[in-house]
């Protein structure tokens, strides 16, 4: 994993490892430029995505066309903090691997398996895989701005 450019003081697997969303960008079969934003888990260098390979596209995609991208945003607007990693590598689907699906729902859902979303507790390995993502050239840029707008809560 090659970084080509950073501006971000922050280390970049602390900014990986909080529970954002990335936005996986691919090709359509028909040369069309598609984005899913998706729950993932950094993990071994690598981002790994739990991929419904039955009913969504994009497990399709990666099947089809492994040259991918992945984008990250860390943002918010009162403090002004923008933080952003932008990766290009290969995708591939991979058999799905309980323990580290666990691990990366856990991030999103919280560590008590019983208070899920009942969707994401008996998950079937056959109609489920795992997208491993392998960067190949990583961006990591502090885009930070001195926040302007005011918040009002309604």
């Amino acid at each position: 994993m090659e970084i080509v450019d950073r501006t971000l003081e922050d280390d970049l697997d602390a900014v990986l490892d909080r529970p954002l969303f990335c936005f996986l960008a691919q090709t359509s079969s028909e040369g069309h430029p598609r984005l899913s934003p998706l729950w993932y888990l950094w993990e071994d260098d690598r981002i790994w995505i739990i991929a419904d390979t039955v009913e969504k596209s994009y497990a399709t995609r990666v099947e089809r066309t492994p040259e991918t991208a992945v984008a990250i945003v860390d943002f918010d607007a009162e403090t002004g903090r923008v933080r952003h990693v932008g990766m290009r590598g290969r995708a591939e689907i991979v058999p799905f691997d309980e323990e580290r699906a666990n691990r990366l729902l856990a991030r999103y859902l919280g560590p008590d398996r019983e208070a899920w979303d009942e969707r994401f507790v008996d998950i079937d390995p056959d109609r489920w895989g795992l997208i491993r993502f392998e960067p190949e050239t990583v961006v990591a840029r502090d885009q930070s701005f001195s926040p302007s707008l005011e918040r009002t809560l309604d």
